[in-house]
């Protein structure tokens, strides 16, 4: 089964209060998506391998080290996984970006895809799916099966807030793709809203309500 990690660092925490709150503003809301995103990707990518190399500083030679040889990809589910992107390229600068695109039926709350544009490389890269809510599991899951059909050499999932149904749902579909999120809140609501959350993460992040 996939790990979760929680990341409860205190300037995720802090961060995270604030995003929350329904006064804070659009252009704030992005900043903070995009400061929580990075700070996370610095723990979802511990695991990356080093190799040993030689430099010369001003002084001497000496030994260091630098990430070996891993080719990635970050694919935020749109819309509101855009806001996440420039936060992880910040400590990525070199990963490629795909986009999927998916909408949540307001009937049946299914994800609906609409659009998928992946790295034509993907196969030799490791991918981290963005997506800053993690909330019935549905669009994560239908991303991440498309990107499987890609073959990429493994996956992650990175979120801001993800309910104990979503992790669960997730965990179950795909075994194999450890969880990053910042919080694990309560519960869903009836119309499949995280409680307490933050509300809709794309109308917070865009202005759109």
């Amino acid at each position: 089964m996939s790990t979760v990690t929680i990341t409860n660092h205190p300037l995720i925490q802090h961060k995270l209060s604030i995003l929350r709150d329904k006064n804070t503003s659009s252009k704030d809301f992005r900043t903070l998506i995009a400061e929580i995103s990075m700070l996370e990707c610095y723990e979802a990518t511990r695991d990356l391998p080093l190799q040993e190399i030689e430099i010369e500083t001003p002084i001497c030679k000496c030994k260091a080290h630098n990430i070996e040889g891993k080719k990635l990809a970050i694919v935020p589910i749109l819309r509101a996984g855009l806001g996440m992107v420039d936060g992880v390229l910040e400590l990525i600068p070199s990963a490629r970006v795909g986009h999927i695109g998916l909408y949540r039926d307001p009937e049946t709350f299914k994800p609906v895809e609409y659009y998928c544009k992946l790295p034509t490389d993907i196969s030799e890269r490791d991918v981290i799916v963005l997506d800053p809510m993690l909330a019935t599991g549905g669009s994560a899951i239908d991303a991440i099966t498309l990107i499987k059909k890609r073959n990429p050499r493994s996956i992650k999932f990175m979120g801001i807030i993800g309910s104990p149904e979503g992790i669960k749902a997730l965990q179950e579909a795909h075994p194999d793709v450890d969880i990053y999120c910042a919080a694990e809140d309560d519960h869903l609501n009836d119309h499949a809203y995280i409680v307490p959350g933050l509300g809709d993460a794309g109308d917070r992040i865009f202005g759109t309500k």
